[in-house]
C-alpha cells in the first residue's frame, strides 16, 4: 500500500470512535485497537526488511540515506550488539498518535516516500551513535535513555541525527538589533538566512530610535520600529523552505520604548494593513519599575533610545531602566514622552484576549536570577531561552568591526514519568547532557557569525521536561497541590545539580570552561548559597515517598559541587530550559512539558487526513479526577507550579496561561461576574511577577464558540 495513498484502512475510523462514548463511558480501548490496525495496515506492509541491521546501514549509506562518518567511528560488532540491546528493550507505544506522528514526522523513507527505512528502535540508534561520536559506553547510555523515553532530544536533532541529506540539529535562535542601518540590514539577512534552514528567531528592537527621532541632525525623520517589523516579516514569509513552511519569528519591545503602543497596535484585528503584522509574533520586556508604576496608577515616561544611548553611551537594552529611571527622568538631554501606566497594562491585557499576545519577559526578574555576567535583553520564539547577549558593531561593508554574541537554542527534555523510574538518575542526566554537548559544539551557522560566536563560546544547552501532569495524575496527585509543587522543586533541583556535576566534569577533562566563567556567580561560588543550606529536600511524607530510591543531594553534597566547580569550572554558560512541546510529547504518550493538559481527549487535525483524537496519557477511571483541564484550573496554582521549578532553572520556563472568556467565579475570588476582563489578565500577570515568574508566552482564552485565541503553535522552538 503506497504511502501517499492511504486508501481503506480502519485505524483513522477507530481512533475516531473514542469520542463517541458509548453508555456514558469513552471508549479507550477503540485506541489500542486502532494503534495495532496501524501496524498491520500501515507500517509493517511499507517498510522495508533487511536481514540484519549491518546490512540496512549499508543500503541506507549506499544510497545517500545516512551519512557514512559517524558510523564509521564504530565496529559493526558494535552497532549489532547496540541494536539487540535495543530492541531487548521490548518498546511499544502506547497510543495510535504516538504511533503515526512518529511514523508521519520522523521515520526515514524513500525518496519516493512510498516506505519506511527505519523504526523507532532504528531512529534512537542513529541518535545515539550519532551523538556518542564514537563513545561505544556514551552510545549505549544514550540509547538506553532514549528507548525507554527518560529522554527525548529536540524535534530537529532527533529527525537529522545521521541523515545525509539533514537540515540542522538546531532550529531556534536569538539576535539583537542595534540602532543603525548596517545592523538592520545584517540582521535582515540572518534572519532570512535562518528561516530559510527552517529557523524560528527571536529579534530584539529595543535599541531601535523611536518614530520622529532624528536621524543626523534632522528632528522628525526616524520611522520607528513598526517599518523595521514589516520587513522581518517579509523576510519570514519570503524565506519559507520552498514554499512547504511558513518562516517564524518573534520581535521583541521594552515596555519604556516611545514606540510600545504602535509596536501592540499593529496585532490588533482592526490595525490599518499597512501596518498589521499577521504572521510576525510580539513579546514585550517588561522592567520592574512598569509594575510599580502601574501598581501605584502612576504616570510612566518613555525614553527614546538615541538620546539613552547618547548619553550613557551604550545601546538602550544595557541600561537597567528600573534602576535609572529617575535619573532618567530627571535628564533633560533624554527626550522622553509621558502615559499613564495603567493606560499601557489595559492596552496589553486588551491585545492578550485578543490574541493571546504579547509574550512576556520580566527582564529584570531573569537578570537577579541570572548568573552569569552581562545582560538578558530578549527571548526566543517561545520564550524559554534567557541568555546574556553582547551587541555587535558593523561597518558600512557590512563587516563585524565587533563581533557579538547571539544565540543558538540547543534543546532536549527529560520525560518525567519515565525519569521517577531510572535506575540511577545522575547517570541520565550525565548521558543527555553529552548528547547536549555535542549538539552545540557541532552547530555552526556560519551564515550569522554572531550565532555561531555565541554558542562557540558559550557551550549553552537546555534541558527542560516534558509529562508533570501525567506523572501527577498517575500518581493521584492534583495539579497545583501542595505537593505539586515540591516534587517540582525536588525534580528540578535533581537535574540542575546533575547537570551542574556533568558539566563541571566536562570543563575538568577538557581544561576548558564557557568564556567569561571567571566573572559569573559559579566561579566566585555565590551561586550555590542557596543550595548549601540544605533545604532543598523532600519535606513531605508523599513526596519522601516519590523520591524513594533516589539519590537527594544534602548541604555537603552541594558544597562538594560548589569546591568542585570553582576549581576546574563549567563547560556550558547555560544548561536548562523548559520548552513547550509539540509532537515529541505524543510520541513520548506524556502531557506536553510542563503545564496542564488542555482536554482529557484532544482533538487533532491532521493535514489531509482530518481530525485524530489522543487520550491524555494513563487515562483511566482512577486517573480522570487528576486529570483536570488548564482552561478549569486556577491559574495560580499552575503559575505555583513553575515558580517551583524556576528557582532551579538557569534559563526561563514556556509558561502559558489558559483561559475561558467565561472565567467561573468560585476559581478566582476577585470576581465579581464571570466574563474575563483586562484586570484579571492585570492580576495574574502581576501575580507571576510576584511569584519570581520570568516570562509567559501566550495567553490562550476557550470562548464560548469552543476557538481558542491564541493557539498558534511554536513549530519552530517546540521539543
Amino acid at each position: 500500500m503506497s504511502l501517499k495513498n492511504l486508501g481503506d484502512v480502519s485505524y483513522f475510523r477507530l481512533n475516531n470512535e473514542i469520542n463517541r462514548p458509548v453508555n456514558g463511558q469513552i471508549p479507550l480501548h477503540k485506541d489500542k485497537e486502532a494503534l495495532r490496525a496501524f501496524f498491520k495496515e500501515n507500517v509493517k506492509p511499507n517498510s522495508m526488511v533487511f536481514d540484519s541491521i549491518t546490512d540496512k546501514i549499508q543500503y541506507l549509506i549506499n544510497n545517500d540515506y545516512i551519512e557514512a562518518e559517524f558510523i564509521s567511528k564504530y565496529k559493526p560488532e558494535f552497532i549489532e550488539k547496540l541494536s539487540r540491546e535495543i530492541h531487548s528493550h521490548d518498546f511499544h507505544f502506547q497510543s495510535f498518535m504516538a504511533a503515526y506522528k512518529f511514523y508521519q514526522q520522523y521515520a526515514l523513507k524513500t525518496n519516493d516516500g512510498d516506505a519506511y527505512l527505519e523504526s523507532i528502535e532504528d531512529r534512537v540508534m542513529f541518535n545515539a551513535l550519532y551523538f556518542a561520536d564514537g563513545n561505544e559506553d556514551l552510545a549505549t547510555d544514550l540509547a538506553v535513555e532514549m528507548i525507554n523515553q527518560r529522554y527525548q532530544p529536540a524535534t530537529p536533532s532527533f529527525l537529522n541525527a545521521g541523515r545525509s541529506r539533514r537540515g540542522e540539529l538546531v532550529s531556534c535562535f536569538l539576535i539583537q538589533v542595534t540602532d543603525d542601518m548596517n545592523s538592520i540590514g545584517r540582521s535582515i539577512n540572518s534572519a532570512l538566512q535562518l528561516s530559510r534552514i527552517g529557523g524560528g528567531v527571536g529579534i530584539s528592537l529595543s535599541n531601535l530610535r523611536e518614530a520622529g527621532a532624528p536621524i543626523k541632525g534632522f528632528a522628525g525623520a526616524a520611522s520607528g520600529v513598526v517599518p523595521v517589523m514589516k520587513l522581518f516579516e517579509d523576510s519570514f514569509s519570503y524565506s519559507n523552505q520552498l514554499g512547504q513552511r511558513q518562516g517564524a519569528g518573534v520581535v521583541y519591545l521594552d515596555v519604556f520604548h516611545p514606540d510600545i503602543m504602535a509596536f501592540l497596535s499593529t496585532k490588533k484585528e482592526n490595525a490599518d494593513e499597512k501596518v498589521r503584522v499577521k504572521t510576525l509574533s510580539l513579546g514585550v520586556t517588561v522592567p520592574n519599575k512598569f509594575y510599580e508604576l502601574a501598581r501605584k496608577n502612576e504616570d510612566m515616561y518613555l525614553f527614546s533610545p538615541y538620546s539613552v544611548e547618547k548619553e550613557y553611551g551604550v545601546p538602550y537594552n544595557y541600561v537597567n531602566i528600573t534602576e535609572k529611571y529617575d535619573e532618567m527622568v530627571a535628564n533633560p538631554n533624554i527626550t522622553k514622552t509621558k502615559i499613564k501606566a495603567r493606560d499601557l497594562e489595559t492596552e496589553i491585557s486588551k491585545l492578550q484576549q485578543e490574541s493571546g499576545y504579547p509574550y512576556i519577559v520580566n527582564v529584570d526578574t531573569a537578570n537577579r536570577a541570572n548568573p552569569i555576567d552581562g545582560k538578558v535583553v530578549m527571548s526566543n520564539l517561545c520564550s524559554e531561552i534567557l541568555q546574556v547577549q553582547k551587541p555587535s558593531l558593523i561597518n558600512d561593508a557590512q563587516e563585524f568591526v565587533e563581533m557579538g554574541t547571539d544565540i543558538s537554542c540547543n534543546l532536549g527534555s527529560t520525560n518525567v514519568v519515565n525519569m521517577m523510574t531510572s535506575p540511577d538518575f545522575g547517570r541520565s542526566i550525565k548521558a543527555m547532557t553529552r548528547a547536549l554537548t555535542f549538539v552545540t559544539d557541532s552547530s555552526n551557522i556560519d551564515s550569522v557569525p554572531s550565532i555561531k560566536n555565541g554558542n562557540s563560546q558559550a557551550h549553552t544547552f537546555g534541558l527542560g521536561a516534558m509529562g508533570l501532569h501525567s506523572y501527577l495524575a498517575k500518581h493521584h496527585i492534583e495539579y497545583g497541590s501542595p505537593e505539586s509543587i515540591e516534587f517540582t522543586d525536588i525534580y528540578f533541583m535533581l537535574v540542575n545539580y546533575w547537570t551542574l556535576v556533568a558539566s563541571n566534569e566536562i570543563a575538568r577533562e577538557r581544561q576548558t570552561t564557557f568564556v567569561g566563567f571567571d566573572k559569573s556567580k559559579y566561579a566566585d561560588g555565590t551561586y550555590f548559597d542557596k543550595y548549601v543550606t540544605g533545604q532543598f529536600v523532600p519535606k513531605s511524607d508523599r513526596v519522601k515517598e516519590l523520591f524513594e530510591g533516589h539519590f537527594i543531594p544534602q548541604a555537603e553534597d552541594w558544597e562538594a559541587l560548589r569546591q568542585a566547580v570553582m576549581t576546574d569550572g563549567l563547560y556550558h554558560q547555560n544548561r536548562l530550559a523548559v520548552a513547550p512541546n509539540g509532537s515529541i510529547s505524543y510520541i513520548n504518550d506524556v502531557s506536553a512539558s510542563i503545564h496542564p493538559i488542555t482536554r482529557r481527549i484532544e482533538e487533532r487535525q491532521e493535514k489531509k487526513i482530518g481530525k485524530i483524537y489522543y487520550p491524555a496519557a494513563g487515562l483511566s477511571t482512577d486517573t480522570i479526577p487528576y486529570y483536570t483541564s488548564a482552561y478549569d484550573m486556577d491559574m495560580r496554582k499552575v503559575i505555583d507550579v513553575y515558580a517551583a521549578a524556576t528557582q532551579h532553572v538557569d534559563q526561563g520556563l514556556s509558561l502559558t496561561l489558559f483561559l475561558r472568556s467565561e472565567l467561573p467565579k468560585e476559581l478566582y475570588e476577585w470576581k465579581s461576574e464571570s466574563k474575563q476582563t483586562t484586570r484579571d489578565l492585570s492580576i495574574l500577570r502581576n501575580y507571576a511577577f510576584n511569584k519570581g515568574i520570568k516570562s509567559i508566552y501566550y495567553v490562550r482564552t476557550f470562548t464560548d464558540d469552543g476557538e481558542e485565541v491564541g493557539s498558534n503553535e511554536c513549530e519552530s522552538c517546540v521539543i
